[in-house]
């Protein structure tokens, strides 16, 4: 039996990595500022909707503070000590963020039921001109992150920002309906709406990062497709002994067992390439490692019988 290991790295420009960074920074200082006038709008108005976007998008600052930081140092490479580096960064303050929404929402809805059983009067002016403007600066942030929708950690940042949009759009509408019907529970109900909204974008992020942190199969891969895969390639007896798994957001990992005919490793390396190649196009996945072992095929040798595959 021998081993056989095949690495192989796409890295990311660090010039890309910077503008990324200056991105998260900038929609850090933006959405701060913004948290700063909504919260002020918000006591002066009276409106609890304003209040709750203020603390969604203060929830925001903190996922951006998270982005940044873990951007930084998922960016540095391995070491003796992090040998896969630090891919796991980004996922984890994703993990992280979206327990903070969850938290978040519970605060909201015990907060909307107070004042649905107790409607308070607000100026729905107020509230129609700093939702706009929220509009806009959730618009502009999400912009700027949409480029990186593969990476779990921006993405969550992102849908920080389209979930606030939503926030805002639905104030804006509440606020019309409170200026021409005076239906002040409108507010509240709002508020709840909001909440409901960060239950949303959480529970994606929440199961992605988890399952990356657990070290699960990665989004969108089927263990057969990659098993059968494998078993097509010419010269390949029976896969098993298969793991993957993702090391960050977008970098993927496997280790398997490959059972060959008996040959020289100058024979067997072409199947190697093959294997590589399979598994780099059609699946991604672009650090493996692949042992094979090596038998001599007979009748009374079931793991050897023509079409066996792996479970």
């Amino acid at each position: 039996m021998s081993a056989h290991t095949h690495s192989h790295w796409h890295g990311h420009s660090h010039s890309g990595s910077n503008v990324t960074g200056k991105i998260l920074i900038g929609s850090l200082i933006l959405t701060l500022a913004f948290v700063a006038a909504e919260a002020i709008a918000g006591f002066s108005s009276g409106s609890l909707a304003l209040l709750s976007d203020a603390l969604h998008n203060f929830t925001d600052a903190f996922g951006l503070a998270l982005a940044a930081v873990a951007h930084r140092v998922e960016s540095r490479p391995g070491n003796q000590v992090k040998t896969f580096g630090y891919h796991r960064m980004g996922v984890l303050a994703a993990f992280v963020n979206a327990l903070t929404l969850a938290g978040f929402s519970v605060m909201v809805l015990w907060e909307s039921y107070r004042h649905l059983m107790d409607p308070q009067p607000v100026q729905e002016s107020v509230m129609l001109w700093v939702a706009a403007a929220g509009i806009v600066v959730n618009a502009v942030i999400a912009w700027g992150l949409g480029g990186h929708g593969r990476d779990l950690n921006l993405r969550a940042a992102w849908m920080h920002q389209i979930g606030d949009a939503a926030s805002c759009a639905a104030i804006i509408v509440g606020a019309l309906i409170m200026r021409y019907t005076g239906w002040l529970v409108i507010d509240p109900i709002l508020s709840i709406l909001i909440a409901l909204v960060i239950v949303w974008t959480a529970w994606d992020i929440f199961k992605d990062s988890l399952n990356i942190l657990l070290e699960g199969l990665p989004k969108g891969l089927r263990l057969a497709e990659v098993t059968n895969g494998i078993s097509a390639i010419p010269g390949v007896i029976d896969v098993h002994d298969l793991h993957i798994w993702s090391l960050g957001s977008e970098a993927r990992a496997l280790s398997c067992h490959v059972l060959i005919e008996d040959m020289p490793p100058s024979e067997s390396a072409s199947i190697l390439r093959e294997v590589n190649c399979l598994l780099e196009e059609r699946f991604a996945i672009h650090h493996t490692t692949v042992q094979f072992e090596h038998a001599r095929c007979s009748l009374a040798d079931v793991s050897c019988a023509p079409g066996r595959k792996a479970n």
